[in-house]
């Protein structure tokens, strides 16, 4: 039986990572028309059978049937990945609260990666959408207080990196970060609680700074997207079930 859990969070994963990067795609360039499927390239809708996840991209040979335009190798990757972390979601932490978190922490990590690195935007749709899912799960968990709490501490999260972005703008007389960055982590808040939270910042900065070495070098690109860095940091946190207790025992304190 539990072969066949992993087996259909797999499926799942697949099924919903073909669309969230079609939402990505479709929110993050303003183009709200993203059902049915449709081809990125000429724009003809996508038969059933065309939009299974990966398998219609082996069978298409990566191809558009209606264009024969490559299909961007991204997409199927994005499938595979979104479907082996939502089996990971499951191996981790059983049926539980704690998987509804997890599962929608995976969710807006491949929406905000498609969008933000492909148009430099995070929707505030997919913000306000998340937000409210991780407030009613909290509530569920937890009650009132549980989900009080995690707002404060979003409130708190998001001050806090409205001020690194006021602080860095006056530095650098330039803008630092995108608005959307510094909304997302209110909702940072409704999953970890302060002290995690601020160590997601500086750990997405960590992240963030080989590929912003890179692109500097290569393309002489001085803006990157930040957000897919911040989720990144907020998914190892939490995967790896980091706790406060831990992490100032791992300094000696």
């Amino acid at each position: 039986m539990e072969c066949l859990y992993f087996i259909l969070f797999f499926v799942l994963g697949c099924i919903l990572g073909g669309f969230y990067s079609a939402l990505g795609n479709r929110l993050g360039s303003e183009d709200y028309h993203f059902l049915p499927y449709r081809c990125n390239v000429c724009g003809e809708k996508l038969s059933f059978l065309e939009s299974i996840p990966l398998l219609s991209y082996l069978f298409l040979k990566g191809k558009c049937r209606h264009c024969h335009k490559k299909i961007d190798v991204m997409e199927p990757l994005m499938e595979f990945f979104t479907g082996i972390l939502f089996t990971v979601s499951y191996y981790s932490f059983g049926f539980s609260y704690e998987l509804l978190i997890a599962l929608g922490i995976i969710s807006l990590l491949i929406i905000v990666t498609v969008s933000d690195l492909n148009y430099l935007i995070i929707p505030d749709e997919v913000l306000v959408f998340f937000v409210l899912y991780f407030i009613i799960v909290q509530f569920l968990a937890g009650g009132i207080i549980n989900a009080f709490t995690h707002i404060l501490t979003g409130v708190f999260l998001f001050i806090l990196m409205y001020i690194i972005m006021w602080l860095g703008s006056k530095a650098l007389k330039k803008e630092s970060l995108g608005g959307g960055d510094v909304k997302m982590m209110f909702l940072f808040g409704l999953v970890l609680d302060p002290l995690l939270g601020t160590i997601s910042i500086f750990l997405g900065s960590v992240f963030a700074l080989p590929m912003s070495l890179f692109l500097l070098y290569k393309n002489h690109e001085k803006v990157i997207p930040f957000g897919p860095f911040l989720l990144l940091a907020l998914t190892f946190i939490y995967f790896t079930k980091l706790t406060p207790d831990m992490f100032i025992s791992w300094l000696g304190l």
